[in-house]
């Protein structure tokens, strides 16, 4: 309450001083009232005041906030940017489709063409490298769809960066559904990642180890790190005959290995 506000207050508190309690009349109490009346007055004026720029505010951020929400236009992008990009997908999967399906007839004709008569099988072949030429120019159109699909993708960004930074929203950590704490905890369990980045893949080097047993591949010509040289061959005469028990025991082990590393690459593809 400002210095003005108070002078009634100032006023009412002189007067009582200046009056005792016994000897206080009626005009007393009525004074005393009126001045209480216009003190309290002023107050609740300047706290109206105060509410009521709040209030004020308070609507200029929701207007705000729905023409923030207008200019996301997020009917506009469920309605045709993302079904648009969904078409463009489908279209780019079925090019890729047919023209795979045109390049492997064309190189099964060619293999299966009879090279005995020279001139009918170069004209296969001619005939066969055009249809593929023609089907590889499916990489042009789908570049241009995926272009579009990228275009779609930064629209979207744009929208939603220019949303989140005026209503300076933050991510919250919380808990994922259940559904998604599923998949993620398939995909770790399984090693899902899908298709890697040039130099984020697995090497094949590494492949070729888990199928063989941990041993790393040698180099043409040189043997295995760590592995020792096969003895040479004796001739077959002087070979002994193995042992029955001895080679049904080493072919059941091979066998289960076998079972063994199947069962893991199948769960990789559960």
């Amino acid at each position: 309450m400002s210095v003005a506000n108070t002078r009634p207050l100032d006023e009412l508190a002189k007067h009582i001083r200046s009056t005792k309690t016994e000897d206080a009349s009626l005009s007393d109490v009525v004074l005393l009232a009126q001045i209480s009346t216009e003190a309290f007055k002023s107050f609740f004026a300047a706290m109206d005041s105060a509410v009521l720029r709040e209030m004020r505010e308070i609507a200029d951020y929701i207007t705000a906030m729905k023409r923030e929400i207008g200019s996301l236009q997020a009917n506009d992008i469920k309605n045709a940017h993302i079904p648009a990009a969904g078409q463009e997908l489908d279209a780019i999967v079925q090019a890729t489709e047919a023209a795979t399906n045109t390049i492997m007839e064309c190189a099964e004709a060619v293999m299966a063409a009879d090279p005995k008569d020279a001139k009918a099988y170069q004209a296969t072949v001619n005939d066969r490298m055009m249809v593929i030429f023609e089907a590889c120019s499916f990489q042009d159109i789908t570049g241009q769809r995926v272009a579009k699909v990228v275009e779609t993708l930064q629209h979207i960004e744009a929208r939603v960066t220019r949303f989140a930074d005026a209503v300076r929203t933050h991510d919250l950590a919380g808990p994922l559904s259940e559904e998604e704490a599923r998949r993620a905890e398939r995909k770790r369990r399984l090693m899902l990642n899908g298709p890697q980045q040039a130099g984020e893949a697995i090497r094949q080097a590494d492949v070729d180890a888990l199928l063989t047993g941990g041993a790393k591949p040698a180099a043409a010509g040189k043997p295995a790190a760590g592995a020792k040289p096969a003895p040479a061959a004796k001739p077959a005469s002087s070979a002994k005959p193995a042992s029955g028990g001895k080679a049904a025991a080493g072919e059941k082990a091979a066998s289960g290995e076998k079972r063994n590393l199947q069962s893991e690459i199948d769960r990789l593809f559960d």
